[in-house]
């Protein structure tokens, strides 16, 4: 199974894609999305929409995992967000596929083992996973890959149960 993570973000939208070989876990690609903060707004989402849109169309993942809204004390900022995580959607509703959402503290739970590992953690474990040399950076893409990881975990015990295999 190959799923698509997205960690959206008005700046930098960070994606990851990952595949389930058996039972171990395969980097297929990531990176950052990055938009020209003296752009407006519109362009700089028609930026990450259409990046993503590229992503979808040259690895055709069968699921995608994309970050929950995590609403702190900065309303302007959670609307910017909102409206990042909007496009991203949009691009992958278009493709046809199926969309997961994971609150980051699933997401740092999943992966690390603690749902409040701090960004260091999460990058470490992300690299452990996956057999890579560095942990990627940015942060944005190290979470993009945690959540592609998160959905296959998630994916593979639902997959289970429904088969009868989990009791």
């Amino acid at each position: 199974m190959l799923v698509l993570g997205i960690d959206p973000g008005s700046a930098v939208t960070g994606y990851g894609v990952v595949a389930l070989d058996g039972s171990r876990l395969v980097h297929i690609a990531s990176g950052a999305i990055r938009t020209r903060g003296e752009d407006p707004l519109p362009r700089r989402l028609l930026t990450i929409h259409d990046a993503l849109a590229v992503v979808i169309a040259r690895h055709r993942p069968a699921a995608v995992a994309v970050e929950e809204l995590f609403v702190g004390c900065h309303a302007r900022a959670a609307l910017v967000l909102g409206q990042a995580r909007g496009v991203a959607l949009l691009a992958v509703a278009e493709a046809g596929l199926e969309v997961a959402g994971y609150a980051p503290r699933l997401v740092k739970q999943t992966v690390v083992g603690y749902g409040q590992a701090e960004k260091g953690q999460v990058a470490e474990m992300v690299r452990r996973l996956l057999g890579l040399a560095l942990a990627p950076r940015p942060t944005d893409v190290t979470d993009a890959l945690a959540l592609a990881i998160c959905h296959l975990q998630h994916a593979g015990v639902a997959r289970r149960l429904t088969r009868g295999v989990v009791q």
